[in-house]
């Protein structure tokens, strides 16, 4: 049988996605405000992998992913994802969205979104949320599954989700042993 333990503390991530950068300011400090200083972002990209949110956000969408510096527990994922969608709500403008923010979180051999759509590879954590493992680290690399959305496979996030990891080991220290 085997025993439990304590899950290692999880390094907090989120895509965001905007209609327009002025907003990514006063984002940015609510999201902080509430995780901690972002220590790690991509550059902006222009998000044309699906045409899944122009019917409420609009042509033209920007995309960048982050990651906090505060170590968080997994076991709080899915209250983030829901404190992140009442943000989402704050910033809609005649109930469109203006910010899509998706949380996550990498760990050693993962990095799982929150979401609140259920699939066949996707776990139930609580209060209507599921974890997907989108990206597994295999070989020194994080690996897209079938399912991993889009623009998670382009080489540029997944050297960024793999400089995340590194930043979160280093955390961790001799945790991860």
């Amino acid at each position: 049988m085997g025993k439990t333990k304590p899950h290692l503390p999880v390094k907090l991530i989120a895509a965001i996605t905007i209609t327009a950068t002025e907003l990514w300011k006063d984002v940015k400090n609510k999201l902080e405000l509430l995780y901690s200083p972002i220590d790690c972002a991509m550059d902006w990209y222009d998000f044309t992998h699906t045409d899944y949110y122009k019917p409420e956000m609009g042509e033209n969408l920007i995309k960048r992913m982050v990651a906090f510096e505060k170590l968080i527990s997994a076991e709080i994922l899915s209250q983030i994802k829901l404190t992140t969608n009442d943000l989402e709500d704050r910033y809609a403008i005649e109930g469109k969205r203006q910010v899509n923010i998706d949380p996550g979180y990498i760990c050693p051999p993962k990095l799982v979104l929150a979401t609140t759509k259920d699939f066949a590879h996707r776990i139930y954590l609580d209060k209507g949320i599921f974890g997907d493992i989108h990206l597994k680290y295999v070989k020194q690399h994080f690996q897209p599954q079938e399912w991993t959305y889009p623009d998670y496979k382009e080489p540029a996030v997944l050297r960024f989700f793999e400089k995340v990891r590194e930043i979160h080991l280093l955390q961790l220290g001799g945790l991860a042993s």
